[in-house]
Protein backbone atom coordinates (compact mmCIF):
# COMPACT_ATOMS: atom_id res chain seq x y z
CA UNK A 1 0.00 0.00 0.00
CA UNK A 2 1.23 3.49 -0.81
CA UNK A 3 1.00 6.49 1.50
CA UNK A 4 1.14 9.97 0.00
CA UNK A 5 2.39 12.92 2.00
CA UNK A 6 2.27 16.55 0.90
CA UNK A 7 4.76 18.93 2.45
CA UNK A 8 5.19 22.67 1.99
CA UNK A 9 8.68 24.08 2.38
CA UNK A 10 9.30 27.82 2.80
CA UNK A 11 12.23 28.93 0.63
CA UNK A 12 13.25 32.54 1.14
CA UNK A 13 14.37 34.36 -1.98
CA UNK A 14 13.53 31.56 -4.41
CA UNK A 15 12.10 33.98 -6.98
CA UNK A 16 15.31 36.01 -6.94
CA UNK A 17 17.39 32.83 -7.36
CA UNK A 18 15.32 31.84 -10.38
CA UNK A 19 15.66 35.35 -11.87
CA UNK A 20 19.43 35.31 -11.33
CA UNK A 21 19.75 31.87 -12.96
CA UNK A 22 17.60 33.04 -15.91
CA UNK A 23 19.73 36.11 -16.46
CA UNK A 24 22.91 34.03 -16.27
CA UNK A 25 21.39 31.62 -18.80
CA UNK A 26 20.85 34.41 -21.32
CA UNK A 27 17.73 33.02 -22.99
CA UNK A 28 14.51 35.02 -22.94
CA UNK A 29 11.63 34.36 -20.57
CA UNK A 30 9.51 33.43 -23.59
CA UNK A 31 11.93 30.68 -24.61
CA UNK A 32 12.46 29.32 -21.10
CA UNK A 33 8.77 29.41 -20.19
CA UNK A 34 7.95 27.59 -23.41
CA UNK A 35 10.48 24.88 -22.65
CA UNK A 36 9.02 24.56 -19.14
CA UNK A 37 5.50 24.39 -20.60
CA UNK A 38 4.17 27.45 -18.80
CA UNK A 39 3.19 30.97 -19.75
CA UNK A 40 5.60 33.88 -19.68
CA UNK A 41 3.25 35.62 -17.22
CA UNK A 42 3.35 32.65 -14.82
CA UNK A 43 7.17 32.59 -15.01
CA UNK A 44 7.23 36.29 -14.09
CA UNK A 45 4.78 35.65 -11.22
CA UNK A 46 7.09 32.94 -9.89
CA UNK A 47 10.12 35.24 -10.04
CA UNK A 48 8.12 37.98 -8.27
CA UNK A 49 6.88 35.41 -5.72
CA UNK A 50 3.26 36.20 -6.61
CA UNK A 51 2.18 32.55 -6.66
CA UNK A 52 -1.17 32.30 -4.87
CA UNK A 53 -0.69 29.24 -2.69
CA UNK A 54 2.47 27.22 -3.17
CA UNK A 55 4.60 26.51 -6.20
CA UNK A 56 4.14 22.87 -7.21
CA UNK A 57 7.34 20.87 -6.90
CA UNK A 58 7.03 19.60 -10.46
CA UNK A 59 6.96 23.21 -11.71
CA UNK A 60 10.11 23.99 -9.71
CA UNK A 61 11.83 20.93 -11.18
CA UNK A 62 10.85 21.99 -14.72
CA UNK A 63 12.42 25.40 -14.09
CA UNK A 64 15.59 23.76 -12.76
CA UNK A 65 15.70 21.46 -15.79
CA UNK A 66 15.37 24.21 -18.41
CA UNK A 67 17.89 26.40 -16.59
CA UNK A 68 20.18 23.43 -15.91
CA UNK A 69 20.55 24.40 -12.25
CA UNK A 70 19.86 22.94 -8.82
CA UNK A 71 18.12 25.61 -6.75
CA UNK A 72 18.79 23.63 -3.56
CA UNK A 73 15.18 23.00 -2.54
CA UNK A 74 15.06 19.81 -0.51
CA UNK A 75 12.21 18.18 1.35
CA UNK A 76 13.17 16.78 4.75
CA UNK A 77 11.90 13.59 6.30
Amino acid sequence: MKIRRYTDVEVEGLGAKIRQARKADGRSVEVLAGEAQMSRAYWHDIEAERVRDALPEDTLRKIERVLNVDLGVKFGE
